[in-house]
């Protein structure tokens, strides 16, 4: 008896914390409240994540998707003041169905002189932006925010659109309060899938509702879907190598497959399908399929830039190169076309799908075997089922003898063949076929992308260095580099590297800034006063000196999503040192050879004397895009090893006279 009492009394509780959660009230005690009770870190916290979605019957538009959202934050920091503007994305195309924002309210709070000071959102606060043809944000900026205000907000989004938006149960901030509910008509089926790694348990329900459908009403039932939950910890956004955090956020998506309009005269109609005839919908679109055959537009100068090609590989990259020049890309994404290849041409400038899709257009006329590929950016997420919504970007695919291929994207103007933008390294794409068949394609670059240093350093009596370092980047690594620098002049390169490596350069070159199809290569001599600390007469060093990695990235107890590197990399060093003729070493690091499970990963380190010559060579090479959450732990204590290998140091000695 008493441990039934005792659950009536927490539902009970549960019960009445939502109930007290009014709209345009809030208690002395929040905002009194100086720090979050579940993290005393976090900037700022949702007191509530209130969220309801149904359908309603219009005799003009038919179903609609209404969704009610009202959310409380709680500010803590001023970090936490970015929560004072908030952004809401809706569909809104230039012609046709569109989503709609209405009843919008919003009020912030402040604590003044122990009395409660209510501030409105008004007009002035909301801005209306076109982000492009088929979308619109509404910007909302709070008034009166500060350190420990309250803000609650309440709107309401009506969709023509037969989707439910996703349900995220995790955010950057924790969350007090969470309610969800969606009701979903006998007339609609919507297949469920959870996401991330933190779940909440569903309670499912019905309820009876009635439409009014002519001279007649109609009574009919919905599927209620609940999730309550309190307490939720925070989805840290800002640990390394994260890639796009809302992969892995916990959550539930609903996609439609079916629906069944009998009763009002209509029909059965199934919409669950496979990437089969998701690509053959998408490559049918004249946006699409229809943009491949148009070839006048270039004619004339596709011949010109064949007649000094010798090959298919020179053929590729002559076309490659030309496309990345002739046509800028507008930062928009998109699967589709937009104005049309033939105008982005002619104005040298398209959206990503403008210029990926006359790329191809071209290869295949230069009788290059090329292919667009359907891709999900990272920012994108990672399509989980098979939905036009899933894509929104495209690359090609030239494919090559015995299986091999070479994936392109002419939107980035530091792009090699095979070496993508970050943003397409997001998993698996799909190739279209001519008819519209697809097959699925990796992404991920099979190549390491590399560094390699070669550093001499030369130390004298004093503790001073003088040194040479010569660095080659490849791949990723080469095109980071290009996007960072090249846009730098050579002296602020210069002040940067000295201000980062504590030295002072004499000489700097870097080689192929612009030539991609070849290494960047660096080549500095420099000196400096710092990196040798003398102590009671011996001298003190790192053998890496500027090189090593100083600090561990992972600092985290645990981590439930997994570490994303974007593609295998690897850094190599190797380092000669001269010491005085009257110095010898005492004691120095002794060799390290160290790996990840499952062959993820490899940390190499040794050192060798000869004379007056220190010899060191390390490698680190990961060699997976992605880590799994299981290995973190491991991962962890991995780097923990090569921190303390790369700053363990070397002691020398002054020899008797």
């Amino acid at each position: 008896m008493k441990k039934i009492l005792f659950i009536f009394t927490i539902l009970f509780t549960f019960n009445v914390s939502a109930q007290e959660i009014k709209f345009g009230k809030v208690s002395e005690e929040e905002l009194g409240e100086k720090t979050n009770p579940l993290d005393s870190t976090a900037n700022a916290a949702y007191l509530l994540k209130n969220r309801r979605t149904y359908f309603r019957y219009d005799t003009n538009k038919g179903f609609q998707v209404i969704t009610d959202y009202h959310e409380r934050i709680k500010i803590y920091s001023k970090e936490g003041l970015n929560y004072a503007t908030k952004k809401i994305t809706y569909y809104n195309p230039n012609s046709g169905d569109q989503e709609k924002i209405s009843s919008l309210k919003a009020y912030s709070f402040n604590l003044v002189n122990d009395k409660i000071e209510k501030s409105k959102l008004s007009k002035k606060d909301i801005f209306d932006e076109k982000l492009n043809k088929y979308r619109s944000q509404k910007k909302i900026a709070f008034p009166n925010v500060k350190e420990n205000s309250i803000i609650d907000l309440k709107y309401t989004l009506t969709s023509p659109l037969w989707s439910i938006k996703t349900l995220n149960f995790q955010y950057a901030i924790p969350i007090k309060q969470l309610h969800y509910k969606i009701e979903i008509p006998e007339y609609f089926t919507f297949n469920k899938t959870s996401k991330g790694y933190y779940n909440i348990p569903l309670k499912e329900g019905s309820k009876r509702d009635r439409i009014n459908f002519g001279a007649n009403n109609v009574d009919f039932s919905s599927k209620t879907f609940s999730f309550n939950e309190k307490n939720i910890p925070s989805l840290k956004e800002n640990e390394p190598y994260s890639g796009n955090i809302n992969n892995y956020r916990g959550g539930i998506e609903f996609e439609l497959s079916n629906t069944n309009f009998i009763t009002f005269g209509g029909a059965f109609k199934n919409y669950t399908t496979n990437w089969e005839d998701v690509c053959k919908t998408i490559y049918k679109s004249s946006n699409f399929g229809g943009e491949l055959n148009k070839t006048n537009y270039y004619k004339n100068d596709l011949k010109v830039i064949l007649e000094t090609a010798k090959s298919n590989s020179e053929k590729i990259s002559l076309i490659f190169q030309f496309v990345k020049s002739k046509v800028k890309w507008n930062d928009y994404y998109g699967k589709y076309t937009d104005k049309g290849i033939k105008k982005a041409y002619k104005e040298g400038s398209g959206n990503a799908a403008e210029i990926n899709l006359m790329l191809t257009s071209m290869l295949r006329s230069a009788n290059i075997k090329a292919n667009p590929v359907l891709i999900s950016t990272k920012n994108n997420g990672i399509p989980i089922f098979p939905t036009r919504k899933g894509f929104n970007y495209v690359i090609s695919k030239v494919n090559l003898a015995n299986g091999k291929y070479i994936l392109l994207d002419a939107t980035e103007k530091y792009s090699h063949p095979n070496t993508l933008p970050y943003r397409d390294l997001n998993w698996f794409g799909r190739e279209i076929l001519e008819g519209g068949h697809s097959e699925q394609v990796n992404l991920i670059p099979s190549n390491h992308s590399k560094e390699n240093n070669i550093l001499h350093v030369k130390i004298n009596d004093l503790g001073e260095i003088n040194g040479i370092l010569r660095r080659s980047l490849t791949g990723h690594t080469a095109m980071f580099y290009r996007q960072k620098n090249n846009v730098k002049k050579e002296e602020e390169v210069i002040t940067s590297l000295e201000e980062k490596h504590n030295i002072e350069i004499d000489n700097f070159k870097t080689s192929n800034k612009e030539n991609i199809s070849k290494p960047i290569t660096q080549t500095l001599k420099f000196i400096s006063e710092d990196h040798i600390e003398e102590i009671n007469g011996k001298l003190y060093f790192t053998p890496l000196f500027f090189l090593g990695t100083k600090e561990n990235p992972f600092k985290s107890e645990e981590r439930n999503f997994p570490v994303d590197y974007g593609m295998p990399w690897q850094d190599q060093f190797s380092v000669s040192i001269t010491i005085p003729d009257n110095y010898s070493v005492e004691s120095y690091p002794k060799s390290l050879a160290t790996g990840l499970p499952e062959g993820l990963g490899i940390f190499k380190y040794q050192i060798n004397i000869q004379g007056n010559k220190i010899k060191l060579s390390s490698i680190l090479q990961i060699n997976s895009s992605i880590i799994a959450p299981q290995y973190y732990s491991t991962l962890k204590e991995f780097y923990k090893d090569l921190v303390e290998k790369q700053t363990e140091k070397i002691v020398l000695v002054k020899n008797r006279v």
